[in-house]
């Protein structure tokens, strides 16, 4: 019995130190993977190919939260697209009432648009933000909407933005997969990060009485190379935020935390998007999907001059993010026949490019010539070419 109690044991204790060390072993070889985003602080977090906006991984990515200063990536990008960086722009009396972070502007002042850009991305200043608001877009009420817009036609459909400077509002709210894309868009605008990766800017007002310095608070730029953005954020609805840009080796990466910590856990943000970037270097790559000059076929033409049509697809080849398991493929989808009259360039399909059967990227596939419809003229030649070959 002792023997047999002995023998229990020891087989006990082997599956213990065989379980221990294939969980160590396994522990090991994840030390670079998806295991290490499991201890994210963040509530919702994001990494996506910066170049295509394609989401690599998420956590309660498409959950609406509110995302505090990061909301002026939006707001850069409206007032680059939409004024000059040679406007005088004004302070007005609500804007100079902006609470903390300010650049302390006083009202009736005017600085160039191109200055308050500076202050607005490197210590985001709140009263910056709705003086730019209030310049592009004659209101905070009417930015908004213009940034409503913009988001609307990046496919953003559960973003909503009330103010230009992030604070909490009701309803001011994005997801991490929308505030992705939205970064994803803006640093596409060579100003754009040529601010964002500014250490400093010194500026006056137009009278040239008043001097003001701001320093960028972005301390990703330095915690890995080809790091280059983007913005921080912080309010007590939202916790800290950051959206994060780097640039390796030519694969270019977008990392967003939303509420990674309260205080006073400051640098939680910082970890997370360090973890989320090491994740996107160790498990992608760039790899082609597509061709130029796609054979898009025919497409049968009923009661028309001919029975067919060429169609030329409007697709060329694009290298994109992929993990190692992950497999592009073309899907051509196109109408099965046609009526003439039909005009060249009539669209009568797409080409989509799909990962793991989700759609990246998609392209047109459109009639390369006429077809005009049958008459009596063509009936008549037609008749008499059969009647000759007879």
């Amino acid at each position: 019995m002792e023997r047999l109690t002995k023998i229990c044991l020891t087989l006990v204790l082997s599956c213990v130190v065989v379980l221990a060390g294939t969980l160590w072993v396994n522990g090991q070889e994840n030390e670079d993977g998806e295991e290490n985003l499991a201890g994210l602080y963040a509530k919702a977090a994001v990494l996506a190919d910066g170049e295509t906006g394609r989401i690599l991984w998420g956590k309660n990515e498409d959950e609406p939260m509110a995302m505090a200063s990061t909301t002026k990536i939006m707001t850069c990008l409206i007032a680059l697209e939409n004024g000059n960086l040679s406007d005088a722009v004004e302070i007005s009396d609500y804007a100079a009432s902006m609470p903390d972070v300010q650049l302390d502007a006083v009202a009736g002042d005017h600085f160039r648009l191109e200055d308050l850009l500076y202050a607005l991305m490197l210590e985001s200043d709140n009263d910056v933000a709705v003086a730019i608001a209030e310049h592009v877009g004659g209101s905070v009420e009417g930015f908004a909407e213009m940034m409503n817009t913009r988001a609307e036609g990046l496919g953003c459909s559960h973003t909503c933005f009330v103010t230009p400077n992030g604070l909490d509002a009701e309803g001011h709210c994005t997801t991490a997969s929308e505030l992705a894309k939205i970064a994803s868009e803006a640093i596409k605008n060579e100003t754009f990060v040529k601010i964002i990766n500014t250490a400093s800017h010194s500026f006056s007002n137009l009278k040239g009485n008043r001097q003001y310095q701001v320093n960028n608070k972005d301390s990703f730029l330095q915690l890995m190379d080809g790091a280059f953005g983007i913005k921080t954020g912080f309010t007590s609805d939202a916790g800290y935020c950051f959206v994060g840009a780097l640039n390796r080796d030519g694969r270019i990466y977008i990392s967003v935390v939303l509420g990674s910590g309260w205080p006073p856990n400051k640098s939680y943000k910082w970890k997370d998007t360090v973890n989320l970037m090491n994740y996107g270097i160790d498990n992608f790559e760039k790899q082609m999907i597509g061709s130029e000059g796609l054979d898009a076929g025919t497409l049968s033409i009923s009661g028309g001059c001919r029975e067919q049509v060429s169609l030329r697809a409007e697709c060329h080849e694009m290298e994109m993010l992929m993990g190692t398991e992950e497999k592009g493929e073309v899907c051509v989808v196109k109408d099965l026949s046609g009526k003439a009259p039909l005009a060249a360039g009539t669209q009568v399909g797409w080409v989509y490019y799909k990962v793991n059967g989700e759609i990246v990227e998609s392209f047109p596939i459109c009639t390369a010539e006429n077809v005009d419809k049958k008459n009596y003229g063509f009936c008549l030649e037609e008749m008499f070419r059969r009647w000759l070959t007879f």
